[in-house]
C-alpha cells in the first residue's frame, strides 16, 4: 500500500531537489553548507538566558491543566526549566536515549526539503537565536524558545517521535506531487496547533505554536470562539490556516496512536492525485463530514482579531 512517505527514498544523504519542484526561495548564509546547520550553538549571554527563564516561567503559569501530559512529562525528562537556554549537545544526549532524536542549530527558517531531510533522520532543526525584550510577546520567525520549549518535549514521546520522522520522509512525496501546501496544512494543524482529547474527556494542547504562547494556550482549549473538530486528514489537508493570529479552528486527536494511524497508514498517492492546487475550505468552515467537538462562535475573528484588539474569548 502507498503510504505517507517515500519508502524507497535514501535519506542517508541529502537527496537532490528535482528541478520541477517549487519551494520557497531562501538565501543561504555563506557560513552554512547545504545542510544549513550552524557550526555550533550560539553562546547565549546572561541577558538571553534571562529572556528564556522569563518566557519559561510565563508559560508554566498557564500550561498545567492545559498542556498535553506527554508534553509536561517531556519538560521534566529533559529538565528544560533548570535555567537558561538549554545546551543542545547535552539535551540531544538525553533525547537520544529516549527516542533517538537530536536537536541541531540552524540560522533561520530553512528550505522545506532540508527540513524534511533532517526530520527523516530524527534531527530537529532549532533556531540559533532568541527573541529580544522588544519581541518578547510575539516573534514572526521561530526562535530557540519556540523550537526547543514548544517542540522538543513532544519528541520524548515514542509514538509522536515516530510520527515526526515519518512526516519528514513524507515531504519528498509531497514535493513530487507539488503539494507542499497541503502537507504544510497537516503540520500546522497537528505539530503546531494540535489538540488532544486525553482519556476521552480532557482537552489538552500538544502543538508547539500553542504551547509556546500564553494567550493561545488558554484560547485553544477554553475559548468559545474557535471550532474544535476531530482530525480528518483528508479534510485538514484541504483547509487554509492563519499565520499571524489565533486559530479560528483547531483539530483534535484521540491519541498519538490515532494521529499516527490516520497519517502514516493513509494512501497519500491517491490523496495527492485528488487534491487541487488551492485550499478547498476556509479556516472557519464547518462542513457536513466534520465530527465536531465544539462549534465556535467565531466572535474573536468577527470582532477583527489581533489587529482590532479584540478580546480572545
Amino acid at each position: 500500500m502507498a503510504t505517507i512517505a517515500e519508502t524507497e527514498q535514501d535519506f542517508s544523504v541529502l537527496p537532490e531537489l528535482p528541478a520541477d519542484v517549487f519551494t520557497a526561495p531562501l538565501q543561504k548564509p555563506a557560513h552554512v553548507g547545504d545542510d544549513w546547520l550552524e557550526p555550533r550553538q550560539t553562546e547565549y549571554s546572561s541577558g538571553d538566558d534571562a529572556i528564556w527563564d522569563d518566557l519559561f516561567a510565563r508559560q508554566m503559569e498557564v500550561l498545567p491543566g492545559r498542556a498535553a501530559t506527554a508534553f509536561l512529562h517531556g519538560l521534566e525528562k529533559l529538565d528544560l526549566g533548570k535555567g537558561g537556554v538549554p545546551e543542545f549537545g547535552q539535551m540531544s544526549e538525553e533525547l537520544d536515549k529516549l527516542t533517538g532524536w537530536s536537536v541541531v542549530p540552524v540560522p533561520m527558517l530553512i528550505p522545506d526539503h532540508v527540513f524534511f531531510w533532517h526530520l527523516a533522520n530524527r534531527r530537529f532543526p532549532a533556531g540559533n537565536f532568541i527573541r529580544t525584550r522588544e519581541t518578547f510577546d510575539y516573534i514572526q520567525e521561530p526562535d530557540v524558545f519556540h523550537d526547543v520549549f514548544g517542540h522538543v518535549p513532544m519528541l520524548t514521546d515514542p509514538v509522536f517521535a515516530d510520527y515526526m520522522q515519518e512526516y519528514g520522509k513524507a515531504g519528498w512525496k509531497a514535493m513530487r506531487y507539488n503539494h507542499l501546501k497541503a502537507l504544510g496544512s497537516l503540520y500546522w494543524y497537528t505539530v503546531e496547533f494540535g489538540l488532544i482529547l486525553e482519556q476521552g474527556k480532557d482537552l489538552r494542547a500538544y502543538g508547539a505554536g500553542i504551547l509556546s504562547g500564553p494567550t493561545e494556550a488558554i484560547f485553544s482549549v477554553e475559548a468559545e470562539s474557535p471550532n474544535r473538530i476531530m482530525l480528518n486528514v483528508d479534510r485538514v489537508m484541504r483547509t487554509d490556516y492563519v499565520i499571524s493570529d489565533l486559530q479560528p479552528t483547531y483539530f483534535v486527536i484521540e491519541s498519538f496512536e490515532d494521529l499516527f494511524r490516520q497519517t502514516v497508514e493513509r494512501d497519500f498517492d491517491r490523496l495527492y492525485r485528488s487534491l487541487g492546487q488551492s485550499f478547498t475550505y476556509a479556516n472557519t468552515a464547518v462542513i457536513d463530514v466534520d465530527n465536531v467537538y465544539t462549534r465556535g462562535t467565531q466572535e474573536y475573528l468577527l470582532r477583527g482579531g489581533r489587529c482590532s484588539g479584540a478580546k480572545p474569548v
